[in-house]
């Protein structure tokens, strides 16, 4: 299987299976010195793992992180940091079931199309449980950007069809409620509507929002790595995401230039936008402004309703999934979108240190060395 590693310079390779003994990702590229414990990254781990409320698979994992290698006495080496999550409450006979048939909204047939065999124990690599490692990867990634100055801001934006509130916006208030929503009112609603569908065997999707700041201009490369168009690769290679934006997005298309345009202005000499409709990125480079990008989440496919399917025999039957699903993926799918955002920088940060031979000579002139 190819494409399991993303990136150039600060380069991830994901790897395991739902229902395998345990899975990880092994990051290369990470610059010695960085002081990085376990539990920097299983605050990022906690986020995503399941359990966490009523909203949530019930499934039963710590995902509690071991660092296999890269660090010596707290702090990166500059080799392969090696992650590793074992597997714990995985019950592979819940899908013994679905072994013969293909799933709607899944990938057991791309899977059996490609391959001519899939892992059917939680749909394998296609579960979202491959997402640990990315979260992991995101967690180093994360702390370099942090020491850079670089925020990221992720959360729920709407759920269900039920957007929050821009006036009502509170960032403490997005690990108060089970949905990371920054509104209450919004949040609230919303939970009430989780209930409803989980007693009608249904599922919701949403929208989920990123806003990075303090990213300085020049970021990204302007044909095939734009800064957008490396985000968008990230942010779309997550099973649930159907859709990504940035900035007004697909709002634009309904907008004319003398809306759209930012214009530029001086302030205290530095050049700013009085607005920002392309989302902090021109030309596939930032601008220096915030930048926002937006996933839309699917409905989690796997539903105690009655469907329609086919299985590997070509019988058209009907199914009934059971195990134990998420009724909405949109509040852990929130720290895997950041995880990949913060990876995607990275990456980008690194690569852009070449950009100008004035900064290679400043970085290897003998007084610096």
């Amino acid at each position: 299987m190819a494409g399991s590693t993303y990136g150039n310079i600060f380069k991830i390779t994901t790897w395991g299976e739902s229902h395998g003994k345990a899975l990880g990702v092994v990051i290369d590229g990470c610059p010695a010195g960085i002081n990085l414990s376990e539990s920097d990254i299983q605050v990022f781990l906690n986020r995503r793992k399941p359990g966490q409320s009523s909203y949530t698979t019930q499934r039963n994992e710590d995902d509690q992180v071991e660092i296999l290698s890269g660090t010596f006495e707290g702090k990166t080496t500059g080799t392969p940091i090696s992650l590793i999550i074992y597997n714990k409450d995985h019950h592979s006979a819940d899908y013994s079931q679905i072994a013969d048939c293909y799933r709607p909204g899944h990938a057991d047939f791309t899977f059996d199309s490609k391959y001519g065999f899939r892992d059917y124990r939680g749909g394998g690599r296609s579960s979202g449980r491959e997402t640990a490692g990315r979260v992991a990867a995101g967690a180093v990634a994360s702390k370099i950007l942090s020491m850079l100055g670089i925020d990221i801001l992720t959360y729920s934006k709407e759920i269900g069809g039920v957007k929050i509130n821009d006036e009502n916006f509170d960032r403490k208030e997005i690990y108060n409620n089970p949905v990371y929503m920054p509104d209450k009112a919004a949040a609230g609603i919303v939970e009430q509507q989780l209930k409803e569908k989980m007693a009608e065997k249904n599922s919701v999707g949403g929208i989920i929002e990123c806003k990075i700041s303090n990213v300085p201009a020049g970021i990204g490369e302007p044909v095939f790595d734009k800064l957008d168009a490396c985000l968008a690769k990230a942010v779309m290679s997550i099973g649930a995401v159907k859709g990504v934006e940035i900035g007004d997005g697909f709002a634009a298309a309904a907008s004319y230039g003398s809306t759209n345009n930012d214009g530029f202005s001086m302030q205290d000499g530095k050049l700013t936008k009085t607005s920002n409709h392309a989302g902090g990125i021109l030309g596939g480079i930032s601008d220096g402004s915030e930048i926002i990008i937006r996933a839309a989440i699917k409905p989690t496919p796997s539903i105690a309703q009655t469907q329609q399917t086919v299985n590997r025999q070509g019988e058209n039957i009907d199914i009934n999934i059971k195990g134990r699903h998420d009724p909405i993926i949109v509040p852990r799918a929130v720290v895997v979108v950041e995880s990949m955002v913060a990876v995607t920088l990275t990456d980008l940060l690194f690569t852009a240190m070449t950009s100008k031979m004035e900064r290679i000579i400043d970085f290897w002139k003998p007084e610096n060395r």
